[in-house]
């Protein structure tokens, strides 16, 4: 039994949601998502979405769960969209934008610039007296996931001073330094 995978998804105004070939299609006002389904059924009832099982086997135990979060997702991403944020914690460390190029001064030699997918919307924010932060958004989770995942990768946050990027709330664990 997954209580996940049982229970119903809600579909919002303004969202369409339709079922072709092992093909899901969600549409809405900030993009459109597919997502290819195996192993599960998908039925599209008045005003909500439901995942079922044929069987019991343990791949389909898993996948059921599974696809109804991912649909829950996509639902949620095109009507109202995913934000991440991360925090430089360093000094001198400068984040810029100009359009889908984002320009990071991480302590290193040279700046690093990365080239952001188009679906991937970035701003950065820099205030005097606070660490500068990067916000990105988009309708896709897994994207900006792994968009913020890779920018973070650059240089993690080190455990004893806490320099590096982190996310938003992170909350580090820290060590304490030599005792002298």
């Amino acid at each position: 039994m997954s209580r996940i995978g049982n229970n119903p998804v809600t579909i919002p105004q303004g969202v369409t949601v339709e079922v072709k070939d092992n093909v899901i299609t969600v549409k809405g006002k900030l993009g459109e998502l597919t997502q290819e389904f195996s192993d599960v059924d998908i039925a599209v009832e008045e005003g909500s979405v439901q995942v079922t099982r044929s069987t019991d086997k343990k791949d389909q135990r898993a996948k059921h769960g599974l696809y109804r979060a991912l649909i829950n997702n996509m639902i949620k991403g095109v009507s109202e969209g995913w934000t991440k944020e991360l925090e430089l914690v360093g000094v001198g460390y400068r984040a810029s934008n100009q359009g889908q190029k984002l320009d990071l001064a991480l302590g290193f030699s040279h700046n690093i610039i990365l080239d952001l997918a188009p679906e991937v919307k970035v701003e950065t924010i820099s205030e005097k007296g606070k660490n500068p932060i990067v916000k990105l958004t988009s309708h896709d989770k897994q994207l900006v996931g792994q968009v913020a995942a890779k920018i973070r990768a650059f240089r993690k946050p080190e455990p004893y001073k806490g320099k590096g990027i982190k996310f938003v709330g992170e909350v580090l664990r820290r060590k304490a330094g030599k005792s002298a």
